[in-house]
C-alpha cells in the first residue's frame, strides 16, 4: 500500500497539473448540461436530434484527439528531455494531421450525414415524432460543420501547451468559450434581446462562435508570449518536420488515430444498438451522459496527468520513477472515483426532472446515471491503463486494448442482447457496462508487466533552427 501513496511533493505536482484541467472540464461539462437542459426544455424531438448529431460529430472529435496523440507522446518526452525544436516539430505534425482529419470528416458528413442520422431513428414508447427529430438533427449537423476547423486548431495548440506543462491557458480559454456559449445559447435558443428563437439551430450557432473565441484566446496569448511558450517561435516559418521524426510519429501515431476513429465509431454503434429499444433510449442516454460527464472529469483529467507526468519521466530517462509515479496515479484515480461515483448516485433522481420530456425518458435517464455511478471506478481503471500504455509508445497494444475490445466484445455483446433476447434496455445496459471489468483486468496485467516503460525519444534527432518567426 505504501507504494500506492505519494508524499506531499507528489500530490502538489499532481494538483498543479490536474486542477486546471478539472476546472476546465467541469466548467465545460456544466455548461454542456445547461445547454442540454435548454434544448431539452424545447422538447424531446429537439433534444434527441441534437444528441444524434453530436454522437456522430463525436467521431470527428475523437479522431482529432487520436490523430494528435501520437505527436503528443513525443511532445511530452521531448519536453522532459529539454528539446524545444522537437516540441516545435511535433506541433507542426499536429497541424498537418488536423487538416487531414478535417478534410476526411467533411467528405463523409456532407454527403452521408442524413443517412447516418436515419439509422438512429427507431419508434418506441416516449420517443416523439421521428420525422421532426430527423429534421432537427440534420439541420443542427449542417451548421455544426462550420465549427470543425476551430476545434481542430484549438486542440493542436492546447494539447501542445498541456504536454509542456502549461495547463492554465487552455483552462482560461475554455472557460471564456463555454461562458460565451452559455450566454449565446440563452439568446439564440429562446430568442432574447431581439434575436429570433432558433431552437436547436441556435445551440449550434452558439457552439460555433464559442469555438472561434476559444481559438482566438489560445492563439493570441501563445504568440504574444513567445518567451513562455518557445515552441511557437519559428513554428510557422515552414511546416517541415524531419523525415525520421515524422516517420516515427506516424508509426506510433497511426494506431492511435485508427484506435480513436474505431472507438468513437464503436460508441456510436453501441448507442445505435441501444436505440433499437426505442428513440426514448437515445434521449435518456443523452441526459445521463451529460450529467455523468460532470462527475467523470476527475478520471478523465487524471488520464491527462498520467500522459504528462509519466511521459516526462520516461523522456528524461527516469524509468523506475515513471513506474512509481504511474502506480500512484492509478491508485489515486480509482480512489477519487469511489467518492465521485457516490456523489453522482446521490444526485441521480433530481437532474432528469428538470428536462421537459416524458416520464419514460426521465426514468431511464435516472437508472442509466445510477449504473454509470456504480461503474465509475471501473471506467477510471480502464482509462488509467490506456494512458499508461500510450505514454510509453505502446500504441499497437493500446489499439487492441481500447477499440479492439470495443469491437470484439462490447458491440457484439450489446447487439446479441438486443437482437436475440427479450431483455429491456436496463439489464442490457448494465451487462454491457460490467463487461469492462474484463478490460480492466487485462489492462492492469499489462501495466504491472511494465511493457510500456520506454524512452522513445532517446535517439530521436531534430535539427536546431534559428529561433525567429
Amino acid at each position: 500500500m505504501r507504494k500506492l501513496i505519494g508524499d506531499r511533493a507528489f500530490y502538489r505536482r499532481v494538483v498543479a497539473i490536474v486542477l486546471p484541467i478539472i476546472i476546465q472540464n467541469t466548467v465545460t461539462n456544466f455548461v454542456s448540461l445547461l445547454d442540454n437542459i435548454m434544448v431539452g426544455r424545447i422538447g424531446t424531438e429537439q433534444m434527441s436530434g441534437v444528441a444524434i448529431a453530436n454522437q456522430l460529430l463525436f467521431v470527428f472529435n475523437l479522431c482529432i484527439f487520436g490523430g494528435l496523440s501520437g505527436a503528443g507522446i513525443f511532445c511530452a518526452q521531448f519536453y522532459g528531455q529539454g528539446n524545444q525544436e522537437g516540441v516545435r516539430s511535433t506541433f507542426r505534425f499536429k497541424l498537418m494531421t488536423g487538416a487531414f482529419v478535417l478534410l476526411v470528416a467533411l467528405a463523409v458528413f456532407i454527403p452521408f450525414g442524413p443517412t447516418l442520422i436515419s439509422h438512429y431513428l427507431t419508434d418506441g414508447e416516449g420517443a416523439g415524432d421521428l420525422l421532426v427529430t430527423f429534421a432537427h438533427s440534420t439541420s443542427y449537423m449542417r451548421i455544426m460543420l462550420f465549427g470543425l476547423l476551430p476545434f481542430a486548431l484549438t486542440q493542436c495548440y492546447s494539447g501542445t501547451l498541456r504536454e509542456t506543462g502549461e495547463t492554465k491557458l487552455p483552462m482560461i480559454a475554455s472557460i471564456i468559450a463555454v461562458l460565451t456559449n452559455l450566454c449565446l445559447n440563452y439568446v439564440l435558443i429562446y430568442g432574447k434581446l431581439g434575436f429570433p428563437a432558433l431552437g436547436s439551430d441556435g445551440a449550434a450557432y452558439a457552439t460555433i462562435i464559442s469555438r472561434y473565441v476559444e481559438l482566438a484566446v489560445v492563439m493570441t496569448v501563445t504568440h504574444r508570449h513567445k518567451a513562455d511558450y518557445p515552441f511557437i517561435v519559428g513554428a510557422y516559418r515552414s511546416l517541415r518536420v524531419p523525415a525520421a521524426l515524422a516517420k516515427s510519429i506516424a508509426i506510433k501515431g497511426a494506431p492511435l488515430l485508427v484506435n480513436e476513429a474505431l472507438w468513437s465509431m464503436g460508441m456510436a454503434m453501441l448507442n445505435q444498438n441501444y436505440s433499437l429499444r426505442g428513440l426514448a433510449v437515445i434521449a435518456a442516454l443523452n441526459i445521463s451522459g451529460t450529467v455523468s460527464n460532470i462527475f467523470n472529469v476527475v478520471f478523465m483529467s487524471m488520464g491527462n496527468a498520467i500522459a504528462i507526468m509519466v511521459g516526462q519521466e520516461l523522456g528524461s530517462g527516469k524509468l523506475e520513477q515513471a513506474k512509481d509515479v504511474d502506480h500512484k496515479l492509478i491508485a489515486l484515480n480509482i480512489a477519487s472515483c469511489l467518492v465521485m461515483g457516490s456523489l453522482l448516485f446521490g444526485v441521480s433522481p433530481f437532474i432528469p426532472r428538470i428536462y421537459e420530456t416524458t416520464d419514460v425518458v426521465r426514468g431511464l435517464a435516472t437508472t442509466f446515471i445510477r449504473v454509470s455511478a456504480c461503474c465509475m471506478p471501473i471506467y477510471a481503471c480502464g482509462h488509467s491503463c490506456y494512458f499508461t500504455l500510450r505514454s510509453g509508445g505502446k500504441t499497437i497494444i493500446t489499439f487492441m486494448f481500447d477499440s479492439g475490445y470495443t469491437w470484439a466484445v462490447s458491440i457484439p455483446l450489446s447487439l446479441s442482447l438486443v437482437r436475440l433476447t427479450n431483455l429491456t434496455i436496463v439489464p442490457i445496459f448494465i451487462i454491457c457496462q460490467l463487461a469492462d471489468i474484463l478490460k480492466c483486468t487485462f489492462g492492469l496485467y499489462l501495466v504491472k508487466k511494465g511493457i510500456w516503460v520506454n524512452n522513445i525519444v532517446g535517439d530521436a534527432k531534430t535539427e536546431q533552427l534559428p529561433a525567429q518567426e
